[in-house]
C-alpha cells in the first residue's frame, strides 16, 4: 500500500525544498510540479511533490490523518 500525505513547503531551493508536517521535516522533490512556493502545500509520495493543494483541503486532510493516530 502507497500513502501520499499533505506537507506544507517551507523552503524551495529550485528543483528540491524541504516540507513539513507537525514536527516532520523532509526534503522533497519539486521537479513534477510548475510554480510551487514557500507556504503551498503538496501532496508528498514517495519523496516527491505530486499535486498542489488548498489549505483547507489539506488541513482537512492533515485532521483525518491524525484521527487515525488517536484511536
Amino acid at each position: 500500500m502507497c500513502l501520499a500525505v499533505p506537507m506544507k513547503l517551507i523552503k524551495n531551493n529550485g528543483i528540491t525544498g524541504v516540507a513539513e508536517l507537525g514536527s516532520l521535516q523532509k526534503e522533497i522533490g519539486l521537479q513534477l510540479l510548475e510554480d510551487v512556493k514557500v507556504g503551498d502545500y503538496v501532496i508528498v509520495h514517495a519523496g516527491y511533490a505530486i499535486q498542489k493543494l488548498d489549505e483547507k483541503e489539506a488541513a482537512v486532510t492533515i485532521a483525518l490523518l491524525e484521527s487515525f493516530l488517536q484511536e
